[in-house]
């Protein structure tokens, strides 16, 4: 099977033309990127590369399920969770006994980390703990702009965050290498930039006094106060956190059960632990309202599915993957901080194997230090969750926090906090031999 360049090219041309338009027609980024796919899929098919053109498409429908599953319980949990009062008890607890208002934001921005850093996905801190440290960071005087941008920014951060970076986990495992040695590399860098992203956003802000804020809060339910209401809020959250350390500490002697599952099992504890009583009914409207809630970014994963596996077939994915790794050093330098995070816009996860692997074997041969340079892309990648034309991380962080703004005035708002990330996972890349000690 002959490929040729000139083909690929003009392919992936067609490709961009399918999504620029539909994008202006329909006003669906989802659809337009399934549309691109097809197109993607209709050439290569044209050209004799593939007998089997609905196979890539229905293949590629299936990539992300994994993924999708993941958002859809994910958020039906944390709706089961907040319709038993949980939440708000949570809340008013923070508010109550926490009265600095910079140990405050760090507090929050830890929790925003937790949950990514446990799954690997930085929607899934969104769907967890976007709601409550939305508002909480509110409460501290940071405007409705700054309070979405905070949960964006520590929401990638999470995911970039061990024990679990999935970007990792794919070089590594593409390039056969151990995933040992990361957690000082992903940790320090995240640490420096989440200490600037708390005092870049918090400058200047005025903590709402306390009294203000409690009033303005439902009350607390009487069966989630004292020692029975805290193991009530607390046990959902444990039963997740038990089950994400188990899957680590023991894998070969704890059953696979997987995000999705995991997500659905702290659900039922959830029921078991909410005071209030609810019907079926009550419950089929949360998981109806769930559906409508995660449609849309559960639509966006399968068409970027679907537009990978034609973009592998037609081998445009393969073009540029190869493409960047022939350029000089000092390009691939200038340009990894564009490259990067918009490969992840386009492709997620799918990124860490066209961009990264490449650049992994061109820095091996290059006699430089693998761990770090895997440990450096896996801070950068991230970064592209909020760029077109998937914005995964981006537009979950918009909706929960209802931000009315305009999506550019947000990426304004992020901008040098992700810059801030991306300098200092630059610098690993350029000089891994002086963050070696840290593998």
């Amino acid at each position: 099977m002959n490929y040729s360049v000139m083909d690929i090219v003009i392919i992936l041309i067609a490709m961009v033309i399918a999504f620029v338009v539909c994008s202006k027609v329909l006003k669906s980024t989802e659809i337009s990127m399934a549309i691109a796919g097809v197109v993607a899929v209709i050439f290569t098919a044209a050209h004799g590369w593939t007998n089997e053109p609905v196979k890539i498409i229905v293949e590629g429908l299936f990539t992300n399920l994994d993924l999708a599953m993941t958002f859809f319980f994910a958020t039906l949990f944390i709706n089961i969770y907040s319709s038993s009062g949980a939440m708000t008890a949570v809340t008013r607890s923070v508010v109550s006994h926490v009265n600095n208002k910079w140990l405050l934001l760090a507090l929050m921005a830890v929790l925003m980390i937790i949950p990514g850093a446990i799954s690997g996905a930085g929607s899934v801190s969104v769907f967890v703990l976007g709601g409550i440290v939305y508002s909480i960071v509110r409460f501290m005087g940071l405007s409705d702009k700054k309070a979405s941008a905070f949960v964006f920014v520590f929401a990638i951060m999470g995911a970039a965050a061990p024990p679990v970076n999935l970007w990792t986990m794919l070089m590594t495992a593409q390039a056969n290498m151990p995933y040992v040695g990361f957690e000082l590399l992903l940790i320090i860098p995240i640490v420096i930039a989440g200490a600037f992203t708390i005092i870049y956003l918090g400058w200047g802000s005025k903590r709402t006094p306390k009294e203000e804020i409690l009033a303005t809060m439902p009350e607390t339910d009487a069966k989630l106060q004292g020692v029975g209401g805290l193991v009530r809020i607390l046990l959902p959250l444990v039963a997740l956190i038990v089950m994400f350390v188990l899957t680590l500490v023991i894998p070969f002697s704890f059953p696979v059960l997987g995000l999705p599952l995991m997500f659905v099992i702290c659900a039922v504890i959830a029921i078991i632990c909410n005071p209030k009583k609810m019907s079926v009914k009550d419950y089929y409207k949360i998981l109806t309202g769930t559906m409508d809630q995660a449609f849309s970014l559960i639509a966006t994963v399968l068409s970027i599915g679907i537009m990978q596996n034609a973009m592998a077939a037609s081998g445009v994915k393969g073009l540029i993957g190869t493409a960047f790794v022939l350029l000089p050093f000092i390009w691939i330098y200038i340009l990894i901080l564009i490259v990067g995070p918009f490969a992840q816009g386009a492709m997620s996860y799918g990124s860490a194997i066209v961009i990264g692997t490449p650049l992994i074997f061109m820095f091996n041969t290059a006699g430089m230090n693998t761990t770090v340079v895997v440990a450096a892309m896996s801070l950068m990648f991230p970064i592209g969750d909020c760029l077109p034309p998937s914005r995964i991380v981006g537009r979950v962080t918009l909706e929960t926090t209802g931000y009315e703004g305009s999506y550019m005035s947000f990426l304004k708002q992020i901008f040098l906090p992700c810059l801030v990330l991306g300098l200092l996972a630059l610098l690993m890349l350029v000089k891994p031999a002086w963050f070696a000690f840290l593998a």
